[in-house]
């Protein structure tokens, strides 16, 4: 009876145990590299099979829904979300320069060569040094939107290093894919912003574009995501670099056909910034992909999709954990 009653104790100190282990409130830490100083949290325990999570166009590390980052550590990840350069509370150690978005949105359109300050190569070089800094030898990737792109990077720059990818709302930049909703595109180059007010509710309006036309959002809601990011931080010309390093980014389509690395391609079909299509051409162009379609799923990590998200990557992260046999650090 008594070791009945020590075994029923220990299971429900389990979820308590858990719940610390994967505490999202932890410091938000510095790592100081070469080109760029990068703030980021890691969650959970160093011994923990590393999964790293990149995210998109302007998004910080608190873009990855609280939930989401405890259920990916729950299932036995070290998460490690972090501020891409340029953005949050991440910088660009070098001097701005005078790109001008509105010029090379119009060499974009016209077919000519995009100029940028920096690569989504660099970006893909910016996580790698992290990790390094880390000491965090092999690892799993989950890239959004942008942060996909900036994932296929990594794994062809160091897939000796990169255990899986997992890739949500992305694309594979092919010539002749299906264009952005063109209003929204619009949305996305207007950063210009006088006082907080009008800031707020730009970003509200993107966020309604960017979201399911299957949820009605309330405009509050919005409105207080936008203010959390912007009290956390607020850069906008740093977003327009991001934007000028996607418009200059070429095909992948051949890099990604050397890809021989465990991939899940999840994506919306309801997507208006890379409509669907996207997200099967790139599962088609990495040898033994899975894809996973999402009906309505749109652009954003809407509520309503979070139950539909994780139920796509959760298995599949299970799976590629348990296969995982290296150790996570040097």
């Amino acid at each position: 009876m008594r070791a009945f009653a020590f075994f029923l104790a220990l299971m429900c100190a389990v979820p308590s145990f858990a719940a610390s282990r994967c505490d999202v409130s932890v410091p938000t830490e510095r790592v100081e590299l070469s080109q760029v100083s990068l703030a980021y949290q890691s969650i959970g325990r160093d011994s923990d099979p590393a999964l790293l999570l990149v995210m998109g166009l302007g998004g910080q590390l608190i873009h990855w829904p609280d939930e989401v980052v405890v259920a990916l550590c729950q299932q036995g990840f070290r998460v490690i979300r972090y501020d891409n350069r340029d953005v949050g509370l991440s910088s660009w150690n070098q001097a701005p320069n005078g790109a001008n978005l509105t010029f090379e949105l119009l060499r974009y359109k016209l077919g000519l060569p995009v100029a940028a300050p920096y690569t989504l190569s660099d970006m893909a070089e910016d996580g790698l040094g992290l990790m390094d800094a880390l000491q965090v030898r092999r690892f799993h990737v989950m890239g959004v939107s942008m942060g996909g792109m900036i994932a296929q990077h990594l794994a062809a720059q160091a897939p000796e290093r990169v255990e899986s990818l997992t890739l949500i709302m992305s694309s594979s930049g092919a010539q002749g894919l299906p264009a952005p909703n063109p209003a929204l595109v619009q949305l996305l180059a207007r950063r210009g912003a006088p006082n907080r007010e009008v800031a707020l509710e730009q970003q509200a309006d993107l966020l309604a574009a960017l979201g399911s036309p299957e949820v009605e959002d309330d405009r509050q809601a919005l409105l207080e995501q936008a203010a959390l990011a912007y009290d956390r931080a607020f850069n906008p010309e740093g977003v327009k670099r991001q934007i000028m390093a996607i418009l200059a980014e070429q095909s992948r389509v051949e890099m990604l056909n050397t890809l021989r690395l465990p991939t899940l391609v999840v994506h919306g079909t309801a997507d208006p910034l890379l409509p669907v299509m996207h997200g099967v051409h790139l599962a088609a162009h990495i040898k033994g992909s899975q894809l996973r379609l999402i009906p309505g799923l749109a652009h954003r990590f809407q509520e309503q999709f979070k139950g539909p998200l994780l139920g796509a990557v959760l298995p599949y992260l299970k799976t590629q954990r348990l296969a995982d046999t290296h150790l996570a650090v040097y």
